[in-house]
């Protein structure tokens, strides 16, 4: 459905135009990437990869200059659609030829790779070669491992922040929520915005979205899910009907009682008008992922401000999970092709490599070296704004709660978590659409649960 699809796409990818053929059948994937074949001497590495627009332009950088850089190994980027079509791809796919060596998954699809046993988890390769992944954000690192063993390697890296008009504020004479603001903070600035503005501009949004739920809870410290939200056993409870969601439930309800909440809906659509809506100057905060830097800054009138993403009142920040996707290697290729699909993961994780990366992307770099690096200075130089993301990350100290939900099923539990919020916002009883969405959820993992015995 189309909800379900952009809940994937928005906040971890960039449209994207590509010609994808896939024919299920014969196990055949091809894509707009023309390369199909390395040089003469080379061990080829497919990399199968969901980048559109900028982005793709990008990665292709990133893999021609490691290509170069040597003679052994040469990746061949292969585009393979959206998000949740790769996935099923790269598992249809596996011990058949057409399989690649090194592939790209979105965040939310770690359980299912996970148990898939198609992988070769990188905590291997990272001991073999007694690599310093120290430098690498521990919290992206820590969604995408289980029970101290690496997975996969985080790559293209995105953090839900908190987004306001600076320069209505000014105009306003409004003082700028904090860098780490409470629900309060926030309250008070969309209220003030509101009513100085005798009621031009609407103070605040927050969009339908699950990922901005599964964060607030992820800020106060709070599972989603039993065994360490799935991080220390295979999740067997969901707990949605908590104090720490009916807190941002009432946080936005306030908001919304003043006049100075704006509801925008869910799904591609909300995006959009609420991002039309900031630069128009008639929003003046709203929560998103931090790869829209970008496109919040180009020809914007106005000074963009950033914060965190806010927290509940007398409660301390725990941190936000990532957004995005990591790097996993295949375990139906040679030993040779998956060393050098480690190879590229190093090169990508180097620090020039990641600030490139951010540079052109607005994706995170995830190489405290990177800091250093030229091509973030000049950019912080331009935009200082876009440090805050990164400031977040850094700031975070991993947990069982930040690091994501190692759980399977989450595209359904998105929709329930979106379906209770919906119900909220208008005016439905927090209790309740709470529980029906527990409940919901819960019989959606014991059927999953289920399928997949093997793994109780």
């Amino acid at each position: 459905m189309i909800k379900k699809l952009a809940a994937f796409l928005r906040a971890h990818i960039l449209p994207v135009v590509a010609v994808v053929v896939v024919v299920i059948g014969a196990v055949v994937f091809t894509s707009a990437h023309k390369q199909t074949s390395a040089k003469a001497g080379r061990t080829p590495v497919v990399l199968w990869h969901e980048m559109g627009g900028p982005a793709e332009v990008a990665l292709d950088q990133m893999v021609d200059k490691f290509n170069k850089s040597q003679s052994k190994y040469e990746v061949i980027p292969q585009y393979q659609g959206a998000y949740d079509e790769a996935v099923q791809k790269i598992i249809q796919s596996h011990g058949s030829s057409a399989s690649p060596a090194l592939f790209q998954s979105f965040d939310i699809s770690t359980a299912q790779m996970m148990h898939s046993k198609y992988t070769t988890p990188v905590q291997k390769f990272i001991d073999e070669d007694n690599y310093d992944v120290s430098d690498i954000s521990p919290v992206a690192r820590s969604f995408y491992s289980n029970k101290g063993k690496q997975l996969a390697m985080p790559f293209n890296t995105s953090q839900p922040v908190l987004y306001y008009n600076a320069s209505l504020l000014k105009k306003y004479h409004i003082t700028p929520p904090a860098k780490s603001p409470s629900y309060s903070d926030v309250t008070r600035v969309a209220e003030q915005l509101y009513k100085r503005s005798h009621h031009q501009v609407k103070g605040m949004t927050m969009e339908i979205y699950g990922w901005l739920m599964e964060e607030a809870l992820a800020n106060a410290k709070t599972s989603l899910v039993n065994h360490g939200d799935g991080h220390v056993g295979n999740p067997t409870k969901i707990d949605l009907n908590n104090p720490t969601t009916v807190k941002y439930l009432k946080w936005i309800r306030t908001n919304i009682k003043s006049g100075d909440f704006v509801n925008y809906g869910s799904g591609a659509s909300a995006e959009t008008n609420e991002i039309a809506a900031f630069l128009a100057g008639k929003l003046g905060i709203f929560v998103q992922s931090s790869a829209y830097i970008g496109q919040l800054t180009t020809g914007n009138k106005n000074k963009l401000g950033i914060s965190y993403f806010p927290h509940p009142n007398g409660q301390k920040a725990n941190g936000v999970g990532i957004g995005g996707a990591a790097l996993w290697i295949s375990n139906d290729k040679p030993t040779k092709v998956q060393k050098g699909a480690f190879e590229f993961i190093k090169y990508a994780e180097r620090p020039d490599s990641q600030a490139n990366w951010q540079k052109a992307t607005g994706y995170l770099a995830l190489n405290s070296q990177s800091q250093s690096q030229p091509a973030l200075k000049s950019l912080y130089a331009k935009q200082p704004e876009a440090k805050v993301p990164g400031e977040q990350l850094a700031a975070a100290k991993p947990n069982d709660t930040n690091s994501g939900i190692l759980m399977e099923g989450m595209q359904l539990t998105r929709e329930m978590e979106e379906t209770a919020m919906e119900t909220v916002y208008d005016g439905g009883s927090i209790p309740k659409a709470l529980s029906t969405a527990s409940q919901g959820m819960n019989t959606n993992l014991k059927t999953t649960n289920r399928a997949n015995g093997d793994y109780k």
